[in-house]
């Protein structure tokens, strides 16, 4: 019998390109996912892997048992929920990104908790990228993602996606500067600003760099924060406007406004995900039911 948990790490290290990334998104060290992974080498008496460089490539058996693997796995999964019922074994496995935990995913692990106090639900804040890969590679059980209208997020064919809220996004500068008595911007205006942006790479750093697209220039960004508290405090001290999106935004401090742009561009879509096998799980269910009446309350 092929050992189940040997292909689980192999078809991990076939989405994520090596051992590491796997463990990562499984949540064991590399160590004993390299280990799982020889265990089904041994019990097959056939390599599965095979190193280059620092990565990982599949060998052809490799590449035929992940293709057969993972379908026995989705169908595994399936059943599983099945199995359950309405009690769910283990808790759920959110990934989201950091305002929606805060402005959607607080209600649901409220909700999601145990008569006896026992954890139902966790989260782990990522970015919509990673939220997306986790959920798709097993890592995760459910995701809340969202879409610029200038960066799309696709999700693979066995994932599937369901419309939330949209979040609408505006430019928080200090109460000084030239722009705050404008109840709206336009861009043209904001094409000089410095700005103060989330890190390279994450999706709202790529919207704002998109932000002037159609006008040939791209932001002169001048600071970099994962955290939209530091853009808010950097606009507050005038050192950079920010691009900061409503949900889950505390109330501002006294010294910045918030104002949206004139053509209101800058839009993102929220969406919960979640793999095609657990469409069907009652945990699953519920907790989409749960994200979806407080997506309802979000102001559009």
């Amino acid at each position: 019998m092929i050992d189940l948990q040997g292909l689980r790490a192999l078809v991990a290290v076939a989405g994520s390109g090596s051992v590491v990334a796997a463990a990562g998104r499984l949540g064991y060290t590399p160590s004993a996912v390299s280990q799982q992974v020889k265990k089904l080498e041994r019990e097959l008496a056939a390599p599965l892997l095979e190193r280059r460089g620092r990565g990982v490539l599949l060998t052809e058996r490799g590449r035929a048992l992940v293709s057969e693997g993972r379908e026995l796995l989705e169908t595994l999964e399936r059943l599983e929920s099945v199995a359950a019922g309405g009690a769910p074994r283990a808790p759920l496995r959110i990934a989201s990104f950091s305002t929606a935990t805060r402005g959607l995913v607080g209600p649901l692990l409220r909700e999601l908790r145990g008569t006896d106090g026992a954890t139902l639900a966790t989260v782990t804040s990522v970015d919509p990228v990673d939220a997306m890969e986790m959920v798709a590679t097993g890592a995760a059980d459910l995701a809340v993602v969202h879409n610029w209208n200038s960066v799309p997020l696709s999700a693979p064919a066995h994932v599937v996606t369901e419309h939330l809220c949209f979040d609408e996004a505006d430019i928080v500068l200090a109460t000084g500067h030239p722009l705050a008595d404008r109840l709206e911007l336009d861009r043209a205006a904001l094409v000089d600003e410095p700005w103060a942006s989330t890190p390279k790479g994450a999706i709202c750093h790529e919207a704002l760099m998109r932000i002037f697209a159609d006008l040939g220039t791209v932001p002169r960004v001048v600071a970099e924060d994962p955290d939209f508290s530091s853009l808010v405090e950097l606009a507050r001290q005038g050192v950079a406007i920010a691009l900061v999106p409503r949900l889950g935004r505390p109330p501002l401090p006294s010294g910045v406004v918030a104002r949206p742009l004139a053509d209101h561009s800058q839009v993102r879509e929220v969406r919960v995900a979640y793999r095609r096998t657990m469409a069907e799980s009652p945990g699953i269910r519920r907790a989409v039911g749960l994200l979806t009446e407080a997506g309802a309350l979000v102001e559009p």
